[in-house]
């Protein structure tokens, strides 16, 4: 003979067929992700990291390493709003361009304010020293050139730097205004595995 089931234990297994229900149909509904294990993926102890580059902006010369790809618009703007470079720039160690290099910024700059100078960059840091050899850091972000300090998002990057997060600090360490070729000095603060 089978025993009478309570209230409380018909309520506890309704409930419990019912989140089973809701399980099996969610992940039939959403079948196009899953839950992952970060071991797989061979992730272990996030790691802080700080990062100092010296980036080389050079526009002048026989080789520049920017260059404007888009001309501003002929209007009144002091910030030559609307004009866009791609760049192709140094990082290194130290200050001067003869030091060691460590990498390339590639990627693309626009000037985005029609009322100052501040530009939107998109790019990748490419590191070619060392365990991160093949790396990158990818930063994108508001940059007001005029800012004694500046400030970046870090919103990822790949090789080492997969699933990295973080945010860089700019300072302009040279300027040249008759050519605008110019060093800027970036620590990068980072969250990566």
């Amino acid at each position: 003979m089978v025993a009478p089931i309570s209230k409380t234990q018909l309520t506890v297994l309704s409930f419990l067929l019912a989140l089973a229900l809701v399980l099996v149909l969610g992940s039939a509904q959403y079948g196009f992700v899953s839950a992952m294990d970060r071991k797989l993926l061979g992730l272990k102890k996030e790691k802080f990291s700080h990062f100092r580059f010296y980036l080389h902006d050079i526009n002048s010369g026989q080789s520049p390493t920017a260059m404007m790809i888009i001309q501003p618009p002929a209007n009144k703007s002091k910030s030559e709003f609307g004009s866009v470079s791609t760049i192709g720039d140094p990082l290194t160690e130290g200050p001067e361009l003869s030091s060691k290099l460590l990498g390339k910024a590639q990627g693309f700059y626009g000037l985005a304010s029609q009322d100052e100078v501040a530009l939107l960059m998109a790019m990748n840091f490419h590191i070619v020293q060392g365990k991160y050899n093949g790396s990158t850091i990818t930063i994108l972000g508001r940059n007001q050139v005029l800012d004694k300090v500046r400030e970046m998002p870090v919103i990822g990057g790949s090789g080492l730097f997969r699933f990295a997060r973080g945010y860089a600090h700019l300072s302009t360490h040279k300027f040249d205004p008759s050519n605008r070729d110019s060093v800027v000095e970036y620590n990068i603060y980072l969250l990566h595995y």
